[in-house]
């Protein structure tokens, strides 16, 4: 057995200085059967360790209902075969541009700002998570054999409070469950962040993009010993729907390692490969210096402009930083491996059939909630999805602004089953006024809850209330729509017809809102985009599997489909269309020397 430990200026390995060279990489965003060929990319590019987060919510998406813990100890299994060290970075609060930051809907719609404190409502629940989910780590740490080097305790967490007691619970609960690997924590480079962040006892590292030495000069004013240490090397970047596409020139950022590694510091690559938010667990932001503006919701694709793009091929970052890290190599670095089979080629699958938001809500949607006021996605039971809110205006009485309070997402409004508009601010007011008596639908979609900043946890959907004219609506009726409901026995329930009338693929209109069936035969299976030409948004699944969120208004054009999930033959394709549909959706396989799936740039 092997032994790591944190010394006076270095890393000890068997008591010897080593250098930590990682790169993260998410199990969580990439396909279980492609973990390998990523691993082995990073091996490639001259890293000698893999990072990863650990989301929470994923893993607990219902309070005492765990759903595969031990994906985690595969992948650390699969680390380990493929000669890398791991750093574990299990939380409980990971940012991550998750869903909810990784902490679950149902615990922070309960606890609001109490969590990511000494509240021990809050200390309970991360107790029990790391008591289930620890034993994944403790098994597979560098002296019992495995991989595990070092593990984090929460994240970032000077960016957020400063509850240093809080800090020092979770360092111990670590020790407890059985942690023996050196602990640290990670913080912005800024005094407020590393002493709010940082304990005593504890290895303190620092995140950044750019300007090493100024960073560890900073490091260094808190912690005059200890090794240098980057967590978070920020090479590329995340995007937002409805932003344009941000990249990172190659050399700028292979300069900053460089200098990183100059300074005789270890670094993690952030990110070394990005992958996918499958599922719709993308995050959001809010806009604004104090994050209080409006909600930014963050793309399905984490491609990250990272060296190993979404779909696992290198880049002309990957190639740069291959030439910074050979430097610091014992010896050759392994050749790059080949990447996956990609689709033999493209595939258009027109919609064959078609059931109404409705009827589909109707089959699938959660219990019913009666009450005078608009409850919460919380209160309701649902992480990602949808919930039609029903409220009537009482009559007669003449026309008068409709207005909502306190709304968080996107809602489509429908008045008398006609639609009357789109409401996004949390206060805004529908263009035309609405007489009584009427049936007023708001259909409002989660688009990620924030998972960095001081409105981490906030409710989701109508959070506040409607107004007619200035008297509030009473009398709500409300059903979530979650993605967990879309299940192969669950889709088989619905009650699908031909596209017909608003449906389309008639007369190339856009056809109505409501889920749609497609599909594609196909020859010659691996990894592939889907192309949803004249389709809004919403969600697409490939065979039962959630490849994410599309939306037109980019700057993703298209979903990478892994190639395991495709087979030979007949693959069947749901698309849970929100506004308006198209006609059909294509497969394609991407080219060399394309722009990474999904996203209309150019590799840097």
């Amino acid at each position: 057995m092997a032994s790591f430990a944190v010394g006076d200026r270095d890393f000890l390995l068997d008591g010897g200085p080593v250098r930590v060279l990682s790169g993260a990489l998410h199990y969580f965003r990439v396909h279980e059967e492609q973990w390998g060929h990523r691993l082995s990319m990073l091996r490639a590019m001259g890293l000698n360790c893999v990072e990863t987060y650990v989301p929470w919510n994923l893993h607990e998406p219902e309070e005492g209902r765990y759903r595969d813990v031990a994906a985690l100890g595969r992948f650390l299994d699969a680390v380990g075969e493929a000669g890398l060290w791991a750093i574990v970075r299990p939380g409980p609060y990971i940012c991550a541009e998750w869903e909810n930051g990784g902490l679950p809907h149902w615990l922070t719609g309960r606890l609001g700002r109490r969590v990511r404190t000494r509240d021990a409502g809050y200390l309970a629940h991360v107790d029990r998570w790391f008591g289930t989910l620890l034993p994944q780590v403790v098994a597979r740490q560098i002296d019992r054999g495995g991989p595990v080097i070092l593990v984090q305790a929460e994240n970032e967490y000077g960016s957020y409070g400063s509850d240093r007691g809080y800090l020092r619970y979770v360092a111990d609960l670590l020790r407890a469950c059985g942690v023996s690997v050196p602990l640290c924590t990670s913080d912005g480079p800024e005094d407020h962040m590393l002493t709010g962040g940082s304990i005593p006892g504890v290895l303190a590292t620092v995140n950044f993009g750019s300007g090493a030495r100024a960073a560890f000069g900073a490091l260094r004013r808190h912690r005059p010993r200890g090794p240098l240490m980057c967590m978070e090397f920020w090479c590329g970047w995340f995007g937002h729907w409805g932003d344009g596409a941000t990249v990172r020139d190659a050399e700028d950022a292979a300069g900053a390692l460089a200098e990183i590694l100059e300074c005789g510091a270890s670094v993690n690559v952030y990110m070394a490969h990005g992958g996918t938010s499958f599922g719709g667990w993308a995050g959001a932001n809010r806009a604004g210096a104090l994050h209080d503006g409006a909600l930014e919701p963050t793309v399905t694709s984490y491609d990250y402009d990272a060296p190993v793009d979404e779909a696992g091929w290198p880049t002309a970052k990957f190639w740069a930083f291959r030439a910074v890290l050979e430097r610091y190599a014992d010896g050759p670095l392994p050749p790059v491996p080949e990447p996956p089979a990609r689709l033999a080629g493209p595939v258009r699958a027109a919609v064959c059939a078609w059931a109404p938001l409705a009827e589909v809500l109707e089959v699938l949607g959660g219990e019913e909630w009666d009450g005078p006021v608009p409850p919460s996605f919380e209160e309701l039971g649902v992480d990602r999805g949808l919930v039609r809110y029903r409220l009537r205006v009482p009559g007669p009485r003449r026309a008068y602004p409709l207005s909502v309070t306190g709304l968080r997402d996107r809602a489509v409004v429908y008045v008398d089953g006609v639609r009357a508009g789109v409401l996004e601010a949390e206060d805004a007011v529908l263009a035309a006024p609405v007489a009584g008596p009427a049936v007023v639908d708001l259909w409002v979609e989660s688009l990620g809850r924030v998972n960095y900043g001081p409105r981490l946890g906030e409710g989701k959907g109508l959070t506040g209330g409607v107004l007619h004219e200035r008297q509030y609506l009473h009398g709500v009726r409300a059903r979530g729509l979650r993605l967990d409901a879309f299940t192969a026995d669950g889709v088989a329930e619905v009650p699908f017809a031909r596209p017909a009338g608003g449906g389309p693929g008639t007369d190339g209109a856009p056809g109505a809102p409501g889920l749609y069936r497609a599909v594609a035969e196909v020859a010659g299976a691996g990894d592939a985009v889907l192309e949803l030409p004249g389709w809004t948004r919403g969600f697409v699944w490939v065979n039962g599997f959630c490849l994410g969120r599309y939306w037109e208004v980019g700057p993703q054009e298209s979903l990478f489909v892994p190639g395991p999930v495709l087979r030979e033959g007949t693959n069947e394709v749901w698309v849970l269309e929100l506004e308006g549909a198209g006609a059909s959706v294509r497969l394609a396989a991407r080219r060399e020397g394309q722009a990474p799936p999904g996203l209309p740039l150019t590799s840097s």
